[in-house]
């Protein structure tokens, strides 16, 4: 890439009391994004670079995960710190070109081959190392060819991904409407009296395993973490949850960390963090009762009853937690509502299945592209 690319820095001394409207770039091919201003004068370095429209930007802290992106016009006049070095393309290379070669993570282990440090994230990258990659190089009129084709898959792709936005914005709307209907009207009832707080206790032994679980905030579910040892439990205290518990995150409640454990998190076990709600059969199910507490009330709540302000660790209260009042309508309408929500599940999953399918092409047909098959 030496005969392709020219380093290209516009530097610009930092000055105390000036914004600068600053850029940063994703790793993992996913572009360049915005960033909050700098003031000056609260910088240690002395020179930022300014982009251009034209500049290819390369992270020398992690370009060997795919931080290295193009710039555009609405990137065009922000700044990037010394970190941050910039290129030009040579007239016979299109830069859209290059922009997808480098989207491969081939080329990202090419280049992660040259950086500099031990260890994962203190491997740096200078243009040196960027100079020293080899990217095959057709005539103009081919490359032009290429980009065009893989400009008409990715634009597929944009297009299903904001397909599957829409899908998934008009289901969660469906989905409140329809609760609306149902609570309205309902009797409102302490949660200790239709889900009350059950914990148990697990007894750890030695050569124990315990595969333990977690929740993502803002309503993303459950997730797997690995399995713990018994052998390394020090201070840990653990829980076991059951399939149709809620479990909520008693530090991240107030951002959504509720979700109701499925088939495949029966027997796992969660920290003293986690906290798990039995539905009382014939008043409540767990999926109404999850719902609710997700909604912008529910969290209102919770967020009550969850004080403290240190940072994002706000304590959920387990007495406040059991007197929150939820409306509880007709268990039959409660059901009937569940089976709503797993049928939106099910209708999104295969949505997703087919964008997952789409993400997956690209690496192929960008493989075939370089290699000349396309």
């Amino acid at each position: 890439m030496r005969e392709l690319l020219t380093i290209d820095l516009d530097k610009v001394p930092v000055r105390a009391g000036v914004q600068y409207p600053m850029v940063g770039v994703y790793s993992f091919g996913k572009g360049l994004f915005h960033r909050e201003p700098v003031d000056g004068t609260t910088c240690s370095y002395k020179t930022f670079n300014r982009l251009k429209s034209e500049h290819f930007v390369m992270s020398q802290l992690f370009g060997w995960e795919g931080a290295l992106a193009l710039s555009s016009e609405d990137f065009s006049g922000h700044f990037v710190s010394p970190q941050f070095p910039t290129f030009l393309c040579a007239p016979e290379l299109n830069r859209e070109y290059l922009g997808y070669f480098t989207l491969q993570p081939v080329f990202w282990h090419d280049l992660g081959s040259r950086t500099r440090g031990m260890g994962d994230r203190r491997r740096t990258l200078n243009p040196e190392a960027l100079f020293a990659c080899e990217i095959p190089l057709p005539d103009r009129k081919e490359q032009d060819r290429i980009v065009a084709k893989l400009d008409a898959l990715s634009a597929r792709i944009d297009e299903a991904r904001e397909c599957y936005r829409q899908i998934e914005q008009e289901a969660s709307t469906m989905l409140h409407s329809a609760f609306s209907r149902i609570i309205e009207g309902a009797p409102r009832l302490r949660i200790g009296d239709v889900a009350p707080l059950l914990r148990r206790p697990v007894d750890a032994t030695v050569d124990g395993e315990y595969p333990e679980l977690g929740v993502r905030s803002f309503g993303k579910g459950v997730f797997h973490k690995p399995t713990l040892l018994g052998a390394e439990l020090t201070w840990q205290k653990l829980f076991r949850v059951k399939e149709g518990d809620i479990v909520i995150s008693n530090i991240k409640a107030w951002e959504g960390a509720i979700a109701v454990a499925g088939p495949d998190d029966d027997g796992r076990v969660g920290s003293h963090r986690y906290l798990t709600l039995v539905p009382v059969e014939g008043k409540t199910t767990a999926g109404f009762l999850c719902f609710y507490l997700l909604t912008a009330k529910g969290l209102v709540d919770i967020g009550y009853a969850s004080p403290g302000s240190a940072d994002r660790n706000r304590t959920l209260g387990q007495k406040a937690l059991e007197e929150i009042e939820v409306p509880i309508p007709d268990y039959g309408q409660q059901v009937w509502f569940d089976r709503l929500q797993a049928k939106v599940r099910e209708m999104l999953m295969t949505q997703q299945d087919g964008l997952t399918e789409l993400d997956a092409m690209l690496p192929s047909i960008l493989d075939k592209a370089f290699k000349g098959e396309l």
